[in-house]
Parts: structure tokens; sequence; C-alpha cells
């Protein structure tokens, strides 16, 4: 069964992880902006396997996600975006903004 936090209380949070998989869900009812949801994961390239998130963060009325530092790869046969190399991650929640921070190894090409 995944773990999966809603709007959680902390305005930032501290997360050790591999990757992460960035989307969103469709917009609630009252709610001006989409659901923003954060999926963590223990490998690279989660979107190329059959494991699930160790942990998903979903954070209603987003209106987007600001990637700090971070090397970022957007697939367009999906509407996800994919970060890798991971070794801890900060989301920090300001208002209907999303900020995350991380450490993450370089990596100039993957096969």
């Amino acid at each position: 069964m995944m773990d999966v936090i809603r709007n959680p209380e902390e305005k930032v949070l501290k997360v050790k992880t591999k990757s992460v998989l960035l989307g969103r869900l469709p917009r609630r009812e009252g709610d001006k902006f989409k659901t923003a949801v954060v999926r963590l994961f223990d490998v690279n390239n989660p979107h190329k396997t059959t494991e699930f998130p160790t942990k998903t963060y979903e954070f209603n009325d987003i209106e987007k996600i600001r990637l700090v530092r971070l090397n970022s790869s957007y697939y367009l046969e999906g509407n996800d975006l994919v970060v890798n190399d991971l070794e801890e991650i900060y989301i920090t929640h300001e208002g209907s903004k999303l900020v995350i921070k991380g450490y993450q190894a370089e990596v100039e090409k993957r096969e």
C-alpha cells in the first residue's frame, strides 16, 4: 500500500529519496488551481519501471512548482517531470507555490 500524505501541515519537508516524479491531479472543487503531486522513489527513472513510490505528497490548490538548482527531465509522452540522482530533497510549501531543493549527483549521460 502506498503512503499518500495530503496537504502536510509542515511548511518544510526534508526527505531522503533517489528520484522524484512531479505531476498534477485535477482541480478540486472550490480550488483555484490544480493539485500538485510529488512522488518519491528509491530508483532512478521511475517512469521506466514497475516500482511504486515509497511516499506520495499531494498539495491542493498549487499554482506552480519551482525547482531550485536541480537537473530535471520532462518526458513528452506523459505530463510528469523527473528528477534523478538525488540524496534528499526539501519541499517548501509557500501559499499556492511549492519550492523543491535538494542534493543531487550531477550526471551528464545515462543509458
